[in-house]
């Protein structure tokens, strides 16, 4: 099958949208079908990558409307389109890459990864849920990374051709060759004795991080040794001022708190970098605000890297998630809860093996090849709808 894939973000920008654009894309060339990208253009990748399959950054960042008549002419030979639609990862979130279906001649499926509304522009108001109903409404077919957005097309959008499709990890389980969890602990100065509690990913308002900063001022209170491990860098590269901002008011809480010296901060690493920091942590720490998700591929990299993780109740049932088999789930925005579910585990080693073991068999059922397969089949159903 000829699959054009559009994504505002692909590495080497950084952000969930693009991994896993590129897992996909990856899988689906060792699936032997032919595929082609389309995105920005200061995703350059290496040419041994690009060998795999076709490449073309050649869309300006803002994705105005000579972006969409320049992707028109190239998109003609596909047998689908696939748009990977965040609204941060197009430009500053403008309303144009809503109207690409209604301008292309070939079948277009998108993937929505949330349904957070576009800015577009000041006092936007309605229109910025339409715009993305329009984006859903002019494509074939529809595909949620999760069950919540997908009761939403379903049943407030009114759409008839939706697919769940769960996301993957977007960090293999594979460090360096010469990795070793005590080295890499004493290049951090986590010292010996020391608990080192970790939180993945980029830290914005939705993510609980004054929750894990105030949890571990609270687990300090009480005598227990641990330093928090942030991994990954401080800003995405689609939506960094925003991500910058709350990075400030993070830091400004940890110095109030006195915890500021207690926070190891690795920055952007490559893939088998951060998988080695996701070993080297004893727990992990998710406190999303709107609840665990199979959208996250932050929180699948942990269960992937059988991390025994602390995560928050999720909004709708996810029954594959259950607490003290392969997670431990708590209250959204209660650090003492956090603090005091961290600490049962510190000092309950069998708990955490027991954890680590259900994550572990939790992540083999969202390997990408399947997930590449269920969306080619998705495609097909759609085309031949």
């Amino acid at each position: 099958m000829k699959i054009a894939l559009v994504s505002g973000e692909y590495p080497p920008m950084q952000g969930g949208v693009g991994d896993f654009s590129r897992e996909i894309v990856l899988a689906w060339a060792e699936q032997g079908h032919v595929v082609s990208v389309y995105t920005d253009q200061r995703n350059q990748l290496p040419a041994n990558e690009t060998r795999r399959y076709q490449h073309f950054p050649i869309v300006h960042a803002d994705w105005g409307w000579r972006a969409l008549w320049r992707l028109r002419q190239q998109l003609n030979q596909a047998d689908v389109v696939n748009i990977q639609y965040q609204a941060a990862a197009y430009g500053k979130m403008r309303l144009p890459i809503h109207f690409l279906p209604r301008l292309l001649s070939r079948p277009t499926v998108v993937t929505f990864h949330d349904l957070r509304v576009p800015y577009l522009f000041p006092k936007a108001g309605a229109l910025r849920t339409k715009a993305l109903q329009w984006l859903a409404q002019a494509s074939m077919g529809v595909i949620a990374t999760n069950p919540e957005d997908a009761h939403t097309l379903k049943h407030s959008w009114k759409l008839t051709n939706v697919r769940e499709i769960p996301i993957g990890s977007n960090i293999p389980n594979c460090p360096p060759p010469d990795y070793a969890k005590a080295n890499w602990r004493a290049q951090y100065g986590i010292l010996t004795g020391e608990f080192a509690l970790g939180y993945f990913g980029f830290l914005n308002p939705s993510k609980g991080g004054e929750t894990i900063i105030a949890a571990l001022a609270n687990l300090l209170e009480q005598g227990v040794a641990a330093k928090l491990v942030l991994i990954g860098g401080q800003a995405g590269s689609s939506d960094p001022s925003t991500n910058n901002a709350f990075a400030e008011e993070l830091n400004t809480l940890a110095q109030n708190l006195g915890v500021a010296d207690r926070i190891v901060r690795t920055g952007y690493l490559p893939a088998p970098q951060t998988s080695a920091a996701l070993l080297s942590c004893d727990l992990m720490l998710q406190p999303y605000r709107d609840g665990a998700s199979f959208r996250r591929g932050t929180f699948m990299a942990c269960l992937n890297h059988g991390k025994p993780t602390i995560t928050t109740q999720p909004r709708v049932p996810l029954p594959q998630l259950l607490h003290g088999e392969n997670s431990w789930l708590v209250q959204a925005d209660d650090p003492q809860q956090l603090a005091s579910a961290a600490r049962q585990l510190l000092e309950n080693p069998a708990l955490q093996a027991k954890l680590s073991q259900g994550a572990l068999a939790l992540s083999s059922e969202f390997g990408w090849q399947g997930i590449a397969q269920q969306t080619v089949f998705f495609f097909q159903e759609s085309i031949g709808a």
